[in-house]
């Protein structure tokens, strides 16, 4: 059987937390931040599991992970 091409895209977005839970980062992070509440912006600094429904998709295409 050959060797499984790993999607780089999805391995950059998405990691495997110790116990295999598999996490990303929260959405806007990026720029226009001093109009955020500080609550909002505490918030968007911690990872966050990814939605049980693209699980399935984010293991298929991260196989060495």
């Amino acid at each position: 059987m050959p060797k499984l091409k790993t999607h780089k895209a999805t391995l950059k977005r998405f990691r495997r937390s110790g116990k295999g839970k598999i996490l990303r980062r929260r959405a806007g992070q990026d720029h226009f931040n001093a109009r955020e509440s500080g609550k909002i912006t505490r918030n968007k600094r911690r990872d966050v599991l990814a939605h049980e429904t693209n699980l399935k998709a984010i293991r298929k295409l991260t196989p060495y992970s």
